[in-house]
Parts: structure tokens; C-alpha cells; sequence
């Protein structure tokens, strides 16, 4: 028994913390910042925190004010925030080491010099190579031989804050800023140890940057490594191809469970709290009962929003940031779980939580993304060949709607075209099949009204300062050829469009009362009469590839204009047919 308590009991903190740390990052800010410096031993509430948790809070309190957290915070806690801060892709971006370095050194301005000695010594020489010129005074040499705007604490080594940023324009403020960190950071190293400054003074000047860069840049990546953040070469892998079948070839994953004892593995809060999406993942979530399983798989979500992150390079500091990285790994993720589950039968919640248990979530993630890849590929092939893009004409002849599903599916990573229905957003992530499905049905309908148009003989004459759009020219066509006018594309007169007009829209007989106009089954007839002698299909053709397409088209008809008295009808607002501008030729 006293054996069992002596096993259990160091869990006992572990636990106590974990409980902390999701209580302070459930409260506002300000709250949370007196929790922490008013618990009896805050340094152990900080020191808990993984580091992207602890990075996140930082920013959501703010820098000034998380100067008391910064100086509880471990050195690897301190090292993780300058991995995160100051690189640009691969290059170290100064004026980021310049804010950072001053924030830590005020936060702890004597374990900050021990720290950088212990653990930064070479990431500070390089940064002092860039921001400082250093020369050593000869034992008779007189100090005004060697220049103007230098100081020195030893009588030894002058030092002259160099012109920054070398490759930016000068900014006078920052440069203040920064000179007054290094003089305040040289008076401390110096007060720390006469030596020990003189060295570094010594060494900052004769590094070779290009190598110096370098090896920080690849110990760096091994650090962030670890916790997610991959190389961008690696971490772009997460958007390979992965199809259903080759999940086993993949890899499995090895879960580990310890019945005598709870894991109490640091989970990223932030990242986990934000799961907060009804889908099949989320759901799977909820039915497994082993914690220590469950927190494994949430490290795991938290590391691959981390390389998620990483490929799209992005810089992430605030939550409405991360959250959308969360949702984005959870949307597909989610879609991954439906097409492995098979996604014409009922989605089952069991299967998918063995799913998660049993192959890494991003293998998963990867399979959801492949259904998004291959409609992007589909467009893509599709627009190669197509024949509006062999005539020249611009995405925007597919009008509005069409437009958007479109262009989201043909830039680099897809996106799912939601117009501000579901979110604030145009576009957003692919979340669920039926965002895939939704895409697919309109990029279908735009290939096969596309494959009609190339089986018509369409002759571009001049349409005026009118955009284009399939659904203007289509109907311009079919206008002309029912008033009996030219085959070319060319714009209606106004009297034109009038006389069309009186027998596209029709008072129906049952609703006199009503004053909407309705396009009558016999100019329907008409259309499907004219765009069958134009294409050589049947009619049954045209209907089974369009037949919604075509009825959508009628709708807007009737929509834009069955409300419209002739006599108000005006050029400037009519977009559904090419009609002539009062004052031109054409």
C-alpha cells in the first residue's frame, strides 16, 4: 500500500497544475495574470505551461504588461518565444530580435545574461554583429584617432552602434530603442563579469554570419521540431495526396495506455480548446474514455495544427488566429473520418474513435484533403481544355456565383466558397463532405454548360462596355435568333429587348391578381427548340446535363424582371441580356 501511494503521489502536482492552467486560461486576461502572481508558488504554475500555451497567453495579455510572467518563465519557455518571433522564414529579422531581447532583459535583466551565456551565446553575437562595430584601442593610442559617436565602459573595446537595419530604411525611433537595450545589456554583462564581456565583444566581431545564421536556423527547426513546426519542406507533406486504401501503407500508430497511472501529458490548451466544431471528430472525441489515450491524441491534434501552421507559414499571436488553423485541421480531419467510414452510409461515431486511435491524424487529415485536391485537379484539367478559356474569356464570364466556386477550387490550397453564409468569410476551409459535394455539383454544372457552348458556332462581334457572363451570352443568342436578327454575339436594341420581352414574361392565368411575371413553358420549349438545333443534342440531353442549370436561369429572369413594367426597363440595370447603351453604335 505505501508503495502504491509513494507511485501515485508525484502525479498528485501534475495534476493540481493541469487543473490550474485550464482554470487561468478560461479567464480574462487581467484576471489571469493575478491568479498566477498571487498563487503561493507562481513560478511552478509557469514553468507547467507548454510552451505554445504560455506564448499565447503572453499575447493576450499583452508584452508590457506580461513583463512579471516573462521573468517567472523558464529559459526553454524564453527560447521557444524567440523560435516563434523573430525568424522570416530563414533569415533571423532583426528588429524582432531587438524587441524580444529588450522584453527579456527587462523582465530579468541578471538571469537574462546568464541564460544568453549558457544557452544564446552565439545567437547574440551574430545579433551583435549586426547592430554594433567594435574596436580595440591600442595601449597608446589616443581615443579621438579612433572616430566620432563611440563609447567605451573598459577603455579598451570602443564600440559604435552601426546605421539600421542594414538592407531597410533607417528608423530613428527603433534605432533609439535599440541602443538604448545594448547599452543597458553591455553595463550589465560588463558589471557581471569584465571578461566575460570582453570575449564576447571579441567573438561578435569575427563570426561568419552566413554560417552563424545557418546553424541557428537548423537547431532552430530541431527544436520547433518537436513540438509540430516542421521545416516548410517537410511540413508542406501534410498536403500530399493519401487516398482511403493507402492509409495502411501509411502506418499505424502505437497508442500507449498506463492503467496504474495517469500520463499527464502537457496538452497545448489553447489548441485543444478550440475543438469546438459538432463534426465526427469532435464526437469520436467525446466517446473515448481512457484519458491517457485522449490526451495523447490531443498533443497530437496540437502538433499538427503546429505543422499545419508551419506549411502555410504564417505567423500565429493571437486566438481568433489559432482557432482558425484548429478548424481547419478539425474540418478535414472530419472529412478524412467520413470518406474512411464510407461516405453514402451512416456515419458511425464508434468507428471513427477506433479510426483516431488507431492511425496518426494526419495521415487522416491527408485523406480528407485528397478529396479537395482531386476537385481542384478536376478543375484545373477541365480549364486547360475548356472552351471559354480557348476564346479568351476571363473567369468573370461565369458570373458571381459560379465565379466563386471557381476561383476557390484553382488557387493553390482550395477553398470551399461560402459567400458569408456560415462565417464572415467568402471563402473558408472544406469542413465536411458536403462542402466537397456542394463544389463538385456547381463545377459540374459549369463543365457541362461549357461542353454545350463549344458544340455551338458562337461568332464575337463588338458587345459594347458589357462584361460578358454565360448567362447574357446564352440568352442574347437565343433572343436574336427568336426575333429573327443576326446569329452573331451582338447587343439588342432597347425596342428589341422590349419586343422579346412581351412573350418571355407572362401574367399567368391563375394569378391575374399577382402582378409577377412568369416566363411561359412555350419560350422554355423555344430555348430547348433552339439550343438543341444549335448543339445537335436532343432536347433529353440538354435537360438531363442542364435541366436544373436552365430552370436556375429562368428563375433569374423572372427574379430580375417580372416585376418590371416594359416601359421601365433600362439598359444600365439590365445584366441578363447584351443590350445597347443609349449614345453607341453597336
Amino acid at each position: 500500500m505505501n508503495k502504491d501511494t509513494q507511485n501515485k503521489h508525484p502525479m498528485k502536482p501534475a495534476k493540481s497544475l493541469s487543473m490550474q492552467r485550464k482554470e487561468i486560461l478560461s479567464l480574462p486576461t487581467d484576471r489571469a495574470l493575478d491568479y498566477i502572481l498571487d498563487a503561493p508558488n507562481p513560478s511552478a504554475i509557469v514553468h507547467s505551461f507548454p510552451e505554445e500555451d504560455l506564448y499565447f497567453l503572453v499575447h493576450d495579455i499583452g508584452l508590457e504588461d506580461s513583463l512579471p510572467l516573462l521573468s517567472l518563465a523558464s529559459g526553454k519557455q524564453w527560447e521557444y518565444m524567440l523560435d516563434i518571433e523573430v525568424w522570416e522564414k530563414d533569415r533571423i529579422e532583426i528588429r524582432s530580435v531587438t524587441k524580444w531581447l529588450d522584453l527579456l532583459f527587462r523582465a530579468d535583466p541578471n538571469r537574462f545574461i546568464k541564460w544568453f551565456l549558457n544557452k544564446k551565446l552565439e545567437f547574440i553575437e551574430f545579433y551583435l554583429f549586426k547592430n554594433i562595430e567594435v574596436i580595440i584601442r591600442e595601449h597608446d593610442q589616443d581615443p579621438s584617432d579612433l572616430g566620432k559617436d563611440l563609447f567605451t565602459l573598459d577603455n579598451t573595446f570602443y564600440i559604435r552602434f552601426a546605421d539600421y537595419p542594414f538592407e531597410e530604411k533607417s528608423d530613428g525611433e527603433f534605432q533609439k530603442i535599440r541602443n538604448k537595450f545594448l547599452v543597458n545589456f553591455m553595463h550589465r554583462l560588463a558589471a557581471y563579469d569584465l571578461i566575460t564581456y570582453q570575449n564576447v565583444l571579441l567573438e561578435s566581431s569575427s563570426i561568419i554570419p552566413a554560417e552563424s545564421e545557418e546553424e541557428d536556423y537548423r537547431l532552430r527547426n530541431v527544436r520547433l521540431a518537436e513540438k509540430g513546426f516542421l521545416p516548410f519542406d517537410e511540413a508542406i507533406g501534410i498536403y500530399q495526396s493519401l487516398r482511403p486504401q493507402d492509409i495502411e501503407k501509411a502506418g499505424k500508430k502505437y497508442t500507449l495506455v498506463c492503467p496504474d497511472q495517469n500520463l499527464h501529458l502537457p496538452v497545448p490548451v489553447y489548441t485543444v480548446g478550440m475543438l469546438q466544431e459538432d463534426n465526427l471528430f469532435t464526437d469520436a472525441l467525446q466517446t473515448i474514455k481512457t484519458e491517457d489515450v485522449l490526451l495523447q491524441i490531443q498533443a497530437e491534434f496540437a502538433a499538427l495544427s503546429n505543422q499545419i501552421i508551419a506549411a502555410d507559414q504564417k505567423n500565429i499571436r493571437n486566438r481568433d488566429e489559432l482557432r482558425n488553423v484548429v478548424k481547419k485541421a478539425c474540418g478535414y480531419i472530419n472529412i478524412g473520418l467520413e470518406r474512411l467510414t464510407g461516405a453514402n452510409k451512416v456515419l458511425d461515431v464508434n468507428q471513427s474513435a477506433a479510426l483516431i486511435q488507431k492511425y496518426m491524424l494526419s495521415h487522416i487529415f491527408r485523406v480528407g484533403y485528397t478529396l479537395a485536391l482531386e476537385l481542384k485537379w478536376k478543375a484545373e484539367k477541365w480549364r486547360s481544355k475548356s472552351w471559354f478559356a480557348k476564346n479568351g474569356l476571363r473567369l468573370s464570364f461565369w458570373d458571381e456565383e459560379w465565379l466563386g466556386v471557381l476561383g476557390g477550387l484553382l488557387i493553390k490550397k482550395p477553398l470551399f466558397y461560402d459567400n458569408y453564409k456560415t462565417t464572415s468569410s467568402l471563402y473558408r476551409e472544406f469542413s465536411s463532405i458536403e462542402d466537397i459535394r456542394k463544389a463538385e455539383k456547381v463545377l459540374n454544372e459549369i463543365i457541362a454548360f461549357d461542353d454545350l457552348l463549344s458544340l455551338m458556332t458562337i461568332k464575337f462581334e463588338t458587345t459594347g462596355d458589357r462584361a460578358i457572363t454565360y448567362k447574357n451570352l446564352i440568352l442574347t443568342l437565343w433572343a436574336r435568333n427568336y426575333l429573327e436578327l443576326s446569329g452573331e454575339l451582338a447587343p439588342l436594341s432597347l425596342d428589341e429587348l422590349k419586343t422579346f420581352f412581351d412573350d418571355l414574361l407572362i401574367i399567368p392565368q391563375k394569378s391575374k391578381k399577382d402582378k409577377q411575371r412568369k416566363t411561359g413553358g412555350l419560350m422554355k420549349e423555344s430555348f430547348l427548340n433552339w439550343a438543341s438545333e444549335k448543339t445537335g443534342l436532343n432536347i433529353y440531353e440538354i435537360t438531363q446535363r442542364l435541366g436544373q442549370t436552365l430552370e436556375n436561369l429562368f428563375n433569374d429572369i423572372e427574379s430580375e424582371y417580372g416585376g418590371v413594367a416594359k416601359k421601365d426597363l433600362d439598359p444600365r440595370y439590365i445584366y441578363l441580356f447584351l443590350v445597347k447603351q443609349e449614345g453607341t453604335k453597336s
